[in-house]
């Protein structure tokens, strides 16, 4: 298989003295500039004052990148953002994957009584928001070069903040550190370094979610209030954003998903007030709810947790994500998406001539449905339906398994099973539960190299990336109006070729940025 650049680039350093100065003017930018994450327990015992950072793993050099990829990558994103707002405005189908689901999956389960608990006494808040992330990575079939759909992110769409200060790096070192470096392959002349705007793009979805909440009935000023978890190792990628907001002059507060019910109230019309718990004379009501926590099981220890996520959605704050933008984010619909439904074939997905039904339900535009086709890959539910029979076949055959990831309904690093371990896994759970889970065909990407700067120490070797592309939108869900839909910047992550999971919060992989090849 060809590498992307010939094996020419990355440059691998092999003089010590340039490694460290290289590794040294990282580490420097990245701590001066917030590219840092709070060190883990592995690394420093004891931080209780949260007084120490670190530099955030980052790669050496910008990874090698199709433009061809890249560019339909942000030319289908407000297409997706269209795709799921209008996911989430339909929840008699997001009702059934759910009834699918729920026998199996307690979470998924506790997450629609929370909204079914909203709906019965009536929503009050007609305005959603998602800040959006797609994921893809690049297959390589033969000499072709397709971008291929790894999942789409509809809750806490982390590291816009680090991915805009991961490319300024880049960009930083090209014209000041790799001119100089004895192996001139990665001069500044010869890197195509595009612009990411993330933390802005993210920020301005939020304050355009700020504007429309308009002036609080009450008299209190108005606030956004990012909901995180205790202990928030990755808090300079939340950081940024915040920055970008308070230059707009909004106000901004933090708090611990824990805190929810006893730093929050809801008045006689259901307005969200907050409480400073510095100042308690000073109240503001919550115009946007911007969730950084929540997506898992382990944001919800206890009943209280779940009647705190009540607390929010019931509230008359644009919530971003509602619940059922939450659900729409589930493995199952990007499965269903890409399926065509009740088909026994085995073709690959994305063939222009089988449209899945579900798609056309919400994309009518057959040129829409095109694009977001090219760029599924295969995906199996693993029901009972003829497609779900043959997924069976392949997670359970010690063989056929190997070309395959199964993934349940979860949101972070960590959670999928991959090849081998597949058949492994299903044995340890109830075959009617199977159906909780969805199988999806490895992607295949190109051979890369590059040089990760992570926890003090250089891994050089193959590598993998992983591209995300941010999308802002806000729509009315009562009548479906669109009323903001932008692209958003780009998030580059970066693994050895040797690890399955991608999450750099979960310590798997590394920021990056895009040379365009």
């Amino acid at each position: 298989m060809a590498s992307l650049t010939g094996g020419t680039y990355p440059p691998a350093i092999e003089d010590s003295a340039e490694r460290d100065a290289l590794s040294q003017e990282i580490k420097d930018w990245s701590i001066a500039h917030g590219l840092a994450v709070r060190p883990p327990p592995a690394v420093v015992e004891n931080n209780p004052r949260g007084i120490l950072a670190m530099n955030a793993p980052v790669t050496l050099f910008p990874s090698p990148f199709p433009k061809i990829c890249f560019r339909e990558a942000k030319a289908i994103q407000t297409t997706y953002n269209e795709l799921y707002a209008s996911i989430s405005n339909d929840e008699e189908f997001i009702a059934g994957l759910v009834q699918e689901i729920a026998g199996a999956d307690d979470f998924i389960a506790n997450l629609w009584q929370v909204h079914q608990r909203v709906k019965k006494e009536g929503y009050v808040q007609n305005i959603s928001l998602g800040l959006f992330r797609s994921d893809y990575m690049v297959h390589q079939d033969g000499d072709r070069l397709q971008i291929k759909q790894v999942e789409f992110n509809t809750i806490a769409s982390s590291f816009g903040g680090l991915s805009a200060q991961t490319s300024l790096l880049h960009k930083h070192l090209a014209q000041n550190s790799y001119p100089y470096l004895k192996d001139t392959t990665a001069a500044s002349t010869q890197l195509d370094l595009p612009e990411n705007d993330s933390a802005k793009g993210l920020a301005a979805g939020l304050k355009a979610a700020f504007d429309a909440y308009g002036k609080s009935e009450q008299g209190h000023p108005t606030c956004v209030l990012f909901l995180v978890q205790g202990g928030e190792r990755n808090v300079f990628d939340q950081r940024h954003l915040e920055y970008e907001l308070q230059q707009s002059s909004v106000p901004v507060f933090r708090l611990p998903f824990s805190e929810i019910l006893q730093r929050t109230s809801i008045s006689p019309k259901r307005q969200l007030l907050y409480t400073l718990p510095t100042n308690s004379s000073k109240v503001f009501e919550v115009a946007v709810v911007y969730l950084r926590a929540g997506y898992g099981p382990s944001d919800y220890p206890d009943q209280a947790a779940w009647e705190a996520r009540y607390q929010i959605e019931r509230s008359s704050a644009i919530v971003c994500p509602t619940v059922l933008t939450q659900l729409a984010g589930m493995k199952k619909v990007q499965q269903v998406l890409a399926t065509p439904e009740q088909s026994s074939s085995t073709s690959p997905v994305n063939n222009s001539d089988n449209y899945p039904t579900a798609l056309k339900r919400f994309i009518p535009q057959e040129h829409n449905q095109k694009a977001l086709l090219r760029t599924f890959t295969n995906i199996y539910p693993l029901d009972t339906t003829p497609s779900g029979l043959t997924a069976r076949k392949y997670a359970t055959d010690p063989e056929l398994c190997k070309k395959y990831v199964m993934k349940p309904q979860r949101e972070g690093g960590g959670n999928n099973f991959y090849r081998n371990s597949i058949p492994a896994h299903l044995k340890t759970i109830p075959e009617e539960h199977w159906s909780s889970y969805i199988l999806m065909e490895i992607i295949t990407p190109p051979p890369l190299t590059n040089t990760i700067l992570r926890n003090g120490q250089l891994e050089q070797g193959g590598v993998i990336c992983e591209l995300g592309i941010y999308g802002t939108c806000l729509w009315n869900s009562t009548s479906g109006e669109i009323l903001h839909n932008k692209l958003a910047g780009y998030l580059l992550r970066t693994k050895g070729d040797q690890s399955e999971e991608g999450g750099v919060a979960a310590g798997f992989g590394c920021m990056d940025s895009v040379a365009l090849v």
